[in-house]
């Protein structure tokens, strides 16, 4: 990776998208911030922009939304950027059982975290094909090698990003083309809360995960898993993991009454 590159990273404005912003932007790579939080991405934006003296662009998009990647494309091209690296970091998530889940979050699941990322992998891939040259750095889930009941939904969309970008780890090989896949398990963000539980108490640190990431982005390496427990987790049988998720989850549910 070259420090001139520009590294574009959605869900820019909290957890590991955030701390991955840092981390780029303190080995003076430029960035462009993409999430629906515009007044979060510009502070941190003002903070990197002034610590480290890079361009730093935020572009405001609501990515869980139809058309979302077309028009991010569209944006980036209009400014006349490069995406050198392409961090897809944005996604969301729901607990609770299947069919007590609102369809219309699935659907919003569903959109955001395989449609959207797929189509943004695919805009600028082709662009990266083009120059001969890029990285592309996906975030999974330790949840993406085994079914999540209680999360279904959830492990599945994680699932599905996990096999998409192997497979396409070896069509953009020869394209000078990296494509890695970040799979941390449970980190200190503000997904427990969305989803409707608390934080784990052996959640990682984002700033840590993102640190591992951009190691691992940065060597080449097809799989990223932080920590240790997280590396033996998804090793394990994968009815093991699923009857382990489901007791975990069966446990908070009873706690978050």
């Amino acid at each position: 990776m070259k420090t001139s590159d520009t590294v574009l990273i959605t869900g820019a404005s909290s957890g590991i998208g955030f701390e991955l912003a840092k981390v780029f932007a303190s080995h003076t790579y430029n960035i462009v911030l993409v999430s629906r939080s515009v007044e979060k991405m510009k502070k941190l934006a003002k903070e990197l922009t002034n610590k480290y003296k890079i361009k730093v662009h935020v572009i405001a998009q609501d990515l869980s939304k139809t058309g979302a990647a077309q028009e991010l494309f569209h944006e980036v091209i209009d400014r006349n950027l490069q995406v050198d690296i392409l961090v897809n970091n944005a996604g969301i998530g729901a607990v609770g059982l299947f069919h007590h889940m609102k369809m219309e979050k699935d659907i919003e699941m569903l959109q955001l975290n395989i449609v959207t990322l797929t189509e943004i992998t695919k805009l600028f891939s082709k662009k990266m094909i083009e120059r001969g040259y890029g990285k592309i750095l996906n975030v999974a889930s330790t949840g993406s090698f085994a079914p999540g009941p209680f999360i279904a939904v959830y492990y599945a969309t994680k699932a599905y990003v996990l096999s998409f970008s192997e497979a396409i780890y070896r069509e953009l090989k020869p394209y000078n083309i990296t494509v890695s896949t970040l799979c941390p398990g449970a980190t200190r963000t503000n997904f427990a809360k969305s989803a409707g539980r608390k934080n784990s108490s052996i959640a990682m640190m984002p700033d840590k995960v993102a640190r591992i990431a951009y190691k691992g982005l940065k060597n080449n390496k097809k799989l990223i898993i932080p920590g240790l427990a997280n590396k033996i987790l998804v090793m394990l049988p994968r009815n093991f993991i699923s009857n382990m998720v489901f007791k975990y989850q069966k446990k908070l549910a009873k706690l978050s009454k």
